[in-house]
């Protein structure tokens, strides 16, 4: 189950990043009315995609360790319990924030659940 959380997480970094950048950071860009922080718009943009593309580090970042403990049993519970818990979270947010148009939530939900289960919580 681990591994399947950590599989999603990868998976779910690499749209983000990629479906992010090509459909709603570049189309942000383009607009003539983006705030100007530090005397222009080259710092909110550089602001705006990095923070875009951290999320999905952080990400990436999760898996490895759902990865270690995957190989490393057992995953200490409190652990699977703080990503599960996080992923739920996650899950709701999307599902609600977004009336259940984004498709994010039900892997966010699949990715806690497998984590609460990997970790035996």
């Amino acid at each position: 189950m681990l591994y399947l959380a950590a599989l999603l997480l990868i998976a779910v970094g690499i749209a983000h990043s990629y479906l992010g950048e090509r459909y709603i950071l570049i189309r942000l860009f383009r607009r003539d009315n983006l705030p100007k922080i530090l005397g222009g718009t080259e710092f909110t943009k550089n602001t705006l995609r990095f923070a875009w593309h951290i999320t999905t580090l952080a990400w990436f970042g999760i898996a490895a360790i759902l990865l270690y403990f995957a190989k490393v049993q057992p995953m200490p519970q409190a652990i699977g319990l703080i990503i599960g818990t996080t992923f739920i979270i996650h899950g709701v947010i999307a599902l609600v924030g977004s009336r259940g148009r984004h498709l994010s939530w039900p892997v966010f939900f699949i990715i806690g659940l497998a984590s609460l289960y990997g970790a035996g919580a």
